[in-house]
């Protein structure tokens, strides 16, 4: 029975454990170069919405959601249904590691909380500061967004994969630099064998001046050469990214790295799949759209790259092209976080955005790694070997509708392969299977 007490606009001040609607925190819409020449990544969540409510609960069937709040909201075992996680496969025996900045001073305890609240096993928490501790991650809002892309990150991944340890490695700021050397650590240490990086920049930030950057590069390139899967979101406002032409996200653009584009996932009510779209709120906004336009995937041709043999003959580009994956991600179909860090607006919110693919592509594939007994590694010849193949209509959801025109150009979802959401979304029970033949 849903335990939601309430539900209205405007402030939240008065109310118990509020939640809002939150987006935009894994890609930023621009992103800006420090000083010192690196990238500094940024995140934005937009607080639209509040709602009072209480827990533990079982949350309302989609319509009976969307009929209350104008949207959906699904919880982690929501997501395992629709995507055909076999219930005997949860991660046991895998370790995801997951980069962040700042990170957040309540995350051990809001993962309590969310296990409590979805009836999840308690989770394997670590966390590294390999640059630094933080010893205030809240001092500001470009801070308290990193908390909320932290709680996002490690609760989504827990949900799906809540067998599997989870080591959260925080950098002490959010330059580019930085971050690279945490991304380093948990390469050099060999943390896991799967790592999500839910943050990234438009490459035309990147190239010339910022080309610094591009040493993180070196560290995906050892990261797959000792077995590792790594993934990135593919961003959140088009294929403009915020700016006044196309361009790809970094490190999402990498060659070695997996880039997760987003969608917009509909579910029965009985928590089974029905259909997806591409996501971009100025063309398909679900359920009316009314709270309004939150954003929109990424995906783009790489002005940084050229085209890795997997993806030859399939694009249709000589550049790299961005995304490889997809899962959804629409503020419309929340998925929904704890956050316990707010005071008395703590609790339970809708959020949305490509950086919830990351974590949950690299919880997926340390579901894959645990059933088939050995890491994957670099993931994308393996997915793409299948894209030839008459499995892959077992394998993914085709997403065909729809398109990443957001605020500039954008490119069209179509049958097949397309820029907005790569190969689609995982049949998982189906793609580990092909995964263990094609190894």
């Amino acid at each position: 029975m849903s335990r939601f007490k309430s539900f209205r606009y405007g402030s939240a001040a008065a109310a118990i454990g509020v939640a809002a609607i939150t987006m935009g925190l894994g890609i930023p819409a621009a992103s800006a170069a420090a000083a010192d020449g690196t990238i500094v990544y940024q995140v934005h969540p937009i607080v639209k919405l509040a709602y009072a409510t209480s827990g533990p609960r079982q949350l309302p069937a989609p319509s009976a959601c969307v009929a209350a709040f104008g949207l959906a909201c699904y919880g982690p075992q929501d997501f395992r249904t629709a995507y055909d996680i076999p219930a005997a496969d949860q991660g046991a025996g895998q370790t995801i590691v997951i980069v962040d900045a700042f990170g957040s001073p309540t995350i051990q305890s809001d993962l309590a909380v969310y296990d409590a609240e979805f009836n999840l096993p308690p989770a394997q928490l670590n966390i590294y500061y390999p640059t630094g501790t933080v010893t205030n991650p809240l001092k500001n809002a470009v801070q308290e967004s990193w908390a909320e892309e932290t709680s996002l990150d490690v609760e989504q991944a827990h949900g799906l994969a809540p067998a599997a340890t989870i080591d959260l490695v925080v950098a002490q700021n959010d330059r580019g630099n930085t971050l690279n050397l945490a991304e380093g650590f948990a390469v050099n240490n060999h943390l896991g064998n799967v790592m999500s990086m839910s943050f990234g920049a438009p490459e035309n930030l990147i190239h010339g001046n910022n080309s610094q950057q591009l040493q993180a590069s070196k560290v995906y390139s050892a990261a797959v050469s000792q077995g590792m899967s790594v993934f990135a979101s593919s961003g959140d406002s088009g294929a403009s990214a915020g700016t006044s032409t196309t361009t790809s996200s970094f490190p999402a653009s990498d060659p070695n790295v997996t880039s997760v584009g987003g969608t917009n996932l509909f579910l029965n009510d009985d928590g089974t799949y029905n259909s997806e779209t591409t996501w971009n709120d100025a063309v398909d906004c679900p359920f009316g759209c009314t709270q309004g336009e939150f954003g929109a995937t990424g995906g783009a041709p790489s002005i940084l790259f050229s085209a890795p043999s997997y993806q030859s003959g399939v694009t249709g580009y000589a550049a790299r092209t961005t995304s490889d994956v997809s899962f959804n991600a629409s503020v419309y179909t929340a998925t929904m976080i704890y956050l316990g860090f707010l005071g008395a607006n703590s609790g339970l919110y809708f959020f949305g955005g490509t950086s919830e693919g990351s974590p949950s592509w690299a919880a997926i594939t340390a579901i894959a790694d645990s059933a088939i007994g050995h890491p994957l590694g670099e993931l994308n010849p393996l997915l793409y070997k299948i894209y030839g193949t008459s499995a892959y209509a077992n394998d993914f959801h085709d997403i065909t509708v729809g398109n990443n025109d957001f605020n500039g150009p954008g490119y069209p979802a179509r049958t097949g392969y397309d820029i907005p959401t790569g190969l689609g979304t995982p049949n998982v029970a189906d793609l580990i299977n092909s995964l263990a033949a094609g190894q």
